[in-house]
């Protein structure tokens, strides 16, 4: 039986791994893109503005994360979202209606105890290679 490669995918135009994790790894055609808050590339420290502002920089990390890999927003098929703060449900909803536009991808929020470097948000998510068409049940 042939092995699947795992291959690594980092890109500088996103925030480095802050712990022992990849920003995100592809296997056969899925992308498995490591938990993002809301950290300015260039400077490693949090976004000024509020969950806000955390949730733009966060899914503007995940793409340039997706794009590295070759595919962007239109190929997560499912994401996650954790909360500092759970009533930050529908700030951050109105953010994420700005990047992913239709055939949202399956998704979870929750609210957490706390995030990676005080955070207020932190969003995960899985994407598939190549051209997807939607079709509905």
């Amino acid at each position: 039986m042939s092995s699947l490669i795992r291959r690594v995918i980092n890109t500088v135009k996103a925030p480095g791994p802050i712990g022992p994790y990849s920003q995100a790894v592809l296997v056969d055609k899925t992308v498995y893109v490591s938990g993002q808050i809301g950290l300015d590339p260039s400077s490693g420290q949090l976004v000024p503005g509020g969950v806000a502002e955390e949730a733009k920089q966060a899914l503007t990390n995940i793409g340039e994360i997706l794009k590295a890999a070759g595919c962007d927003f239109s190929n997560v098929v499912k994401t996650t979202v954790l909360l500092a703060d759970i009533n930050d449900f529908n700030t951050v909803n109105e953010i994420y209606k700005q990047y992913f536009k239709s055939s949202f991808p399956a998704r979870a929020a929750y609210q957490v105890a706390a995030l990676p470097k005080g955070g207020r948000v932190e969003i995960e998510a899985v994407a598939v290679l190549g051209p997807l068409t939607t079709a509905s049940l």
